[in-house]
């Protein structure tokens, strides 16, 4: 009889009814900002299978649903160029990386991105792909691993992770700058609607004869966001989480994973060295405030308790 009530509870009329408001309000906004997409019920319906297939599988998505938050505010980017707020850096941008970490070669100075547009090596092309594919399935699976192992930690790790994004999308409306590749492919001259670009990446397509980057890219919610490198942040996250939760040896593949993720989006072009320091800057920043703010502020500090307890 319990588990039959226990059944009932996770399939009541309440709970549906509030999935269903919150899943129209979700396609509804998402059609007017930035229009229907299949992947938009996919998410609904991945949400809701989770949801009520089991008390574990509930608590799960509702944690997970920090990184569905990530998603959605990143998709809906598409709608607010950050173009149209500010200034895209572009030239000056350029001449910093080169005055600050200029190489020369031959009669020239060259960024670290130019010199090696002139210096690839299949050998790179594939060690540097597979290190970039990482920077989003290494996240989320010790996210996952986590979640089963401590629920606290877990979440923690999860709201770091969103905080250094809604610290780097500001950035991104502040300081509008364009990705190497850009410069490489256009110069100095702004274009408002420039499609997202694989750049060094599609070496790696075109080596294993396919087109993951490329399918990334192509969805690519601002192009002129290249300050600071999140993927570069993200890495950091992970191996500062490793670290505190003394995961022994597998932090040091943490640390080869983020200083190759690190060269890789230089090797590539699509961030200067000027935009993996900030990437770094802002993951420190995020992990040192998160954690004031959840010792010193106490509404932080109570609504993180009840949501640890919501997912044990």
């Amino acid at each position: 009889m319990k588990q039959t009530r226990s059944q009932f509870k996770r399939f009541s009329v309440s709970n549906l009814l509030i999935i269903l408001i919150i899943s129209s309000a979700y396609l509804f906004l998402s059609y007017f900002l930035v229009g229907f997409k299949m992947e938009q019920l996919v998410l609904i319906a991945i949400f809701c299978m989770l949801y009520f297939a089991s008390p574990v599988s509930r608590k799960f998505i509702l944690g997970f649903s920090i990184f569905i938050v990530y998603w959605i505010v990143f998709d809906y980017m598409k709608a607010f160029p950050n173009y149209r707020f500010n200034t895209v850096h572009i030239g000056d941008l350029y001449q910093f990386e080169k005055h600050l970490f200029g190489i020369k070669y031959g009669n020239t100075i060259l960024t670290p991105n130019e010199f090696w547009l002139q210096n690839q090596k299949s050998f790179l092309d594939a060690v540097t792909g597979f290190f970039y594919l990482c920077w989003v399935p290494v996240p989320l699976l010790f996210a996952g691993y986590l979640f089963f192992k401590n629920r606290e930690e877990f979440l923690k790790f999860s709201l770091t992770f969103l905080w250094v994004n809604i610290l780097g999308f500001i950035i991104y409306y502040i300081y509008p700058a364009a990705p190497p590749w850009y410069i490489q492919h256009f110069g100095d001259i702004f274009y408002a609607h420039t499609p997202g670009s694989d750049a060094g990446l599609q070496r790696f397509d075109n080596m294993f004869h396919a087109k993951i980057f490329q399918s990334l890219y192509a969805q690519s919610s601002n192009v002129f966001a290249a300050m600071p490198s999140l993927h570069s942040a993200y890495p950091v996250i992970v191996l500062y989480y490793g670290l505190r939760n003394k995961l022994g040896k597998i932090n040091i593949v943490f640390a080869i994973i983020m200083a190759g993720i690190w060269f890789s989006a230089v090797y590539n072009s699509h961030h200067y060295v000027l935009d993996i320091f900030a990437g770094l800057s802002c993951a420190i920043i995020a992990i040192v405030s998160f954690n004031w703010l959840v010792k010193n502020i106490k509404w932080i500090n109570s609504a993180l308790k009840t949501y640890i307890k919501v997912l044990e």
